[in-house]
């Protein structure tokens, strides 16, 4: 028996520090975030006052323009609903998406593929490959995300009208994107790790990552359960938490799909957020698991990255000159 207990004591003595690690993270995350959300309340009146006044000059033509739509559609909150966030949603994924999917089919035009991150791969895409990732998005697009969304409306009328006629404030819509992106920033990273566990990953992530040079499309090419706790349930989660009016819906879940699909689209095009981070994680796989790479820093999940060329070029292209250019990979060493 003495010999079992000190072949398990350096296993338990390992679990135990993984246990105090996750716990700190824990801390140190609460710590950042709280402190920052208590500074957007102390400066909301100043920081986003001449924005206030800008929402506020037009804010009778924003509520007079939601009033006149909500009496045309008879007042029904379902089809207002349906309307908001999944038809205009559904549009940006797919219009943005079908751009990318021209580009990477036909190597055309040049003015977007010259932006190519992982240079030589997908030039062009395997056609039957992304046929496979459409049909893919589409189910999860069409028995996943739409029911999803429906249950979302059923939750909020219950706690609130989500459809009412009142829009928000300007300030409260900040607010409310505030709390949007934290959460799904915590949500996503933690449930992103849990899906690359052994146990789960050659069951149910193992096909996102069938892609190590992502294309736009793919964002959502998943297995159901990893679309339901990865990809739906971090971005529907605040808008639940919040209460919120259909509008800042919209405009949320439009951001976020349009974000993911840059972030997947293999593309680092000018004036728009930076892919690296997320291209990076397709590409080794261990590393880059969140959204805005916070608890990954807080994690250490992000240190080959930092290490890496994609790290230098993670930042917004403000000029026409592709980053794999003016930041070129460094030469293979001869052996």
């Amino acid at each position: 028996m003495k010999d079992n207990n000190k072949c398990h004591a350096p296993d338990l003595g390992r679990h135990q520090k993984q246990a105090l690690r996750f716990w700190d993270s824990m801390k140190i995350t609460a710590f950042i975030l709280g402190p920052g959300l208590l500074l957007f309340v102390a400066f909301r009146n100043s920081v986003t006052w001449h924005l206030q006044k800008f929402w506020g000059a037009s804010g009778f033509f924003w509520q007079t323009q939601w009033e006149n739509l909500y009496h045309q559609l008879g007042g029904n909150e379902w089809i207002i609903y349906f309307l908001g966030t999944a038809v205009i949603p559904g549009l940006v994924f797919w219009g943005f998406n079908g751009i990318l999917m021209i580009a990477d089919l036909t190597g055309k035009p040049n003015f977007i593929t010259r932006y190519r991150i992982q240079l030589g791969k997908n030039d062009p895409v395997d056609r039957e490959k992304l046929l496979s990732a459409v049909h893919t998005a589409l189910f999860n697009h069409v028995f996943i995300s739409l029911p999803m969304v429906m249950i979302m409306m059923v939750i909020l009328r219950r706690t609130g009208e989500p459809c009412s006629l009142q829009l928000p404030t300007f300030h409260w819509f900040l607010f409310e994107l505030t709390i949007f992106t934290l959460l799904e920033e915590i949500l996503f990273y933690y449930s992103h790790r849990l899906v690359h566990h052994p146990l789960l990953y050659k069951r149910i992530h193992k096909k996102h990552h069938e892609w190590t040079a992502p294309v736009g499309i793919v964002c959502i090419y998943a297995h159901p359960v990893e679309h339901v706790i990865s990809n739906m349930l971090p971005v529907i989660a605040g808008p639940i938490v919040m209460g919120s009016h259909v509008t800042s819906t919209t405009v949320w879940l439009s951001l976020a799909i349009l974000a993911t699909s840059i972030s997947h689209s293999g593309y680092h095009l000018p004036f728009l957020p930076s892919p690296e981070f997320h291209d990076f994680h397709h590409l080794k796989f261990n590393q880059c698991y969140g959204v805005l790479g916070v608890l990954d820093h807080l994690h250490g999940t992000d240190t080959l990255f930092k290490q890496s060329k994609a790290y230098e070029r993670h930042v917004v292209l403000l000029s026409l000159t592709p980053l794999t250019e003016s930041i070129p990979d460094s030469p293979k060493k001869v052996k």
